[in-house]
């Protein structure tokens, strides 16, 4: 199973994009990071917290969620909804976050398992959609073909490179991406560092 692990990877990605879609040629001057974080609860928490808010906002609840030792699920369930509401948690994520710390997931497993079985078996946990389950995918086990088509930043990225007078939708995104088979999740990683570079603000991960 290919992986992205390192730099390197990135840049094979990089070439192999080229040669399947030219558009990508004018961003292979792009050093995108890697954006990896270790597998596991806290990273599937982190992408919760991140759901339809500002990378800005999801990084400073994060801050709290993280100070305040809510990084693991023991910590979660004890700390029930007044805990998590109190670093800044809305209603629906903490029940997201309280389901989540109470599940039996088992994460190292979710390593061996094909992409399209780990986003199915994510999503049957509440407040997981197909956006938070490609991002752990894609942040978390480093899969090389994820590619999260509902990511706001990823559609306006793409209005950008082809020069679109509108953004795609997800639907159109995900059929777009097909092309860029077997890495998409280079792809990603490019689209967002033209995002951030274009808006001087970071997008989604």
């Amino acid at each position: 199973m290919q992986l992205i692990n390192s730099p390197a990877d990135i840049a094979t990605g990089t070439a192999a994009l080229i040669e399947r879609d030219p558009a990508f040629a004018t961003l292979s001057h792009l050093t995108p990071p890697l954006r990896r974080r270790p597998a596991g609860f806290a990273a599937l928490m982190r992408a919760i917290v991140g759901q339809q808010v500002s990378t800005a906002s999801a990084a400073a609840i994060w801050g709290r969620v993280s100070m305040a030792g809510l990084d693991q699920p023991e910590a979660v369930t004890r700390a029930g909804e007044e805990g998590l509401r109190a670093v800044g948690l809305s209603r629906p994520k903490i029940r997201y976050a309280l389901a989540l710390a109470g599940s039996d997931l088992a994460y190292d497993d979710l390593a061996n398992l094909p992409d399209e079985d780990v986003i199915a078996t994510l999503i049957r946990l509440p407040g997981i959609g197909r956006w938070t389950a490609e991002s752990y995918a894609l942040s978390a086990l480093g899969r090389c073909d994820v590619f999260p088509a509902g990511d706001l930043a990823l559609q306006e990225a793409v209005r950008i490179l082809y020069h679109l007078d509108q953004r795609p939708d997800e639907r159109s995104l995900r059929a777009m991406s097909a092309r860029w088979q077997p890495w998409r999740a280079v792809a990603a990683r490019l689209l967002w560092e033209l995002y951030r570079l274009d808006k001087q603000r970071e997008g989604t991960l």
